[in-house]
């Protein structure tokens, strides 16, 4: 028998519909994507921590839950919006369904709900703290209390609540239909030594580096540029992650040693955003965000057109890039930058998700850019 639930904004606006997942309440930023695969990925990117997932798709959990398609050890989202989940789970990498999934995790989900309506809402409002409630005891008055004392991730510095404890070694390439997961590849076959900063990171960002030669040591958000440099990396990578940038000043000091020792370094998203303020640039909250698989990005310098996946509710401010970094990529979406590259320095950065999962490989070639730099630097 399914449980009721509801869904009320900050602006006092609210849905009901029926429980998928753990009961109880949950507070966070609610932000959509129109991702029409992926939910799992999604779910477990750290980068959402704190925000509540609407998806636009209509039929979500078609293909249940495995344990191959997680971008890290747990689900990150505060809570999952949707439509309608389909009563059967069917494919033959299902290992339990979307449902069992949340609850095994604790994590509040809400169907039958006008997923329209809402994503409107936001487009035109802007994205919202909202409060999931679930159970027999729903209460309106409380989850709008909830959700108009939730914060928002301006000023809020998460990287350093989601990062690794500890350092660790990351040497597994990427899933194949044939083989699954790969054991982890020899040290004789990663010649460059790459250490990629924990802000919430993606496993596939991980696999797609060593894919490239790259041995990874993955150190927590908040190690110091010394610690880095005593493990004499060929390379530094900034990884993925949720939050506002600003605050991250550790990161931030960090990078600029870096960038000082002519290091190769390479950003995603938090990353991209960390290399700009780091190079004397400056970033801005936007109105709801880029959340999907399919956003239309242009590369400046090769003049083409990449569909890439996007996840992120801050950019850089293109007005405010100093004369060392030259804008790379731009969203035909908004507008908005999506790529820098430093014109004295062998560093980069993407707004977006080159490693996709869920989202299409477009983007790709720029974890080619990073071995390149490296491959000169090094020699």
């Amino acid at each position: 028998m399914s449980k009721p639930a509801l869904l009320v904004l900050e602006d006092g606006t609210v849905f009901h519909g029926v429980s998928i997942g753990a009961e109880g309440f949950s507070v966070g930023e609610v932000v959509f994507n129109t991702s029409m695969t992926g939910y799992q990925e999604i779910l477990t990117d750290p980068s959402y921590s704190q925000q509540i997932v609407t998806l636009t798709y209509p039929h979500i959990g078609n293909t249940g839950t495995n344990s191959e398609d997680e971008e890290s050890s747990s689900i990150h989202a505060q809570g999952l919006v949707i439509r309608d989940l389909p009563l059967i789970a069917s494919n033959f990498r299902n290992q339990r369904s979307l449902s069992d999934y949340l609850k095994s995790q604790n994590i509040l989900g809400i169907a039958d709900i006008d997923t329209r309506k809402l994503t409107r809402i936001l487009r035109e409002k802007g994205a919202q703290n909202g409060c999931i409630m679930a159970g027999e005891h729903c209460d309106e008055a409380f989850a709008l209390a909830k959700a108009k004392d939730f914060p928002g991730l301006k000023g809020m510095d998460l990287a350093k609540e989601v990062t690794t404890q500890e350092a660790y070694a990351w040497q597994q390439g990427s899933w194949t239909l044939e083989g699954g997961l790969p054991e982890a590849k020899d040290h004789s076959e990663l010649p460059y030594h790459v250490v990629a900063y924990d802000f919430g990171a993606k496993r596939n960002i991980l696999r797609m580096l060593v894919d490239r030669g790259c041995r990874l040591t993955v150190v927590p958000a908040q190690t110091s540029a010394e610690e880095v440099l005593a493990l004499k990396p060929d390379g530094v990578f900034l990884s993925n992650g949720p939050g506002d940038p600003a605050p991250c000043t550790y990161a931030i000091e960090a990078t600029k040693v870096f960038l000082e020792k002519g290091l190769p370094v390479f950003g995603i998203c938090l990353g991209h955003q960390i290399l700009a303020l780091a190079s004397g640039a400056q970033t801005v909250k936007m109105k709801f965000g880029h959340h999907g698989a399919n956003h239309p990005v242009k590369d400046l310098q090769r003049d083409v057109v990449m569909i890439t996946a996007q996840n992120h509710g801050f950019a850089v401010d293109e007005a405010s890039l100093p004369d060392t970094l030259r804008a790379t990529h731009k969203s035909l979406f908004d507008g908005s930058l999506q790529g820098i590259h430093r014109i004295d320095k062998p560093a980069f950065s993407f707004q977006g998700h080159p490693e996709a999962s869920p989202g299409p490989h477009d983007a790709a070639p720029l974890f080619d850019h990073f071995i390149e730099l490296i491959k000169q630097h090094t020699a």
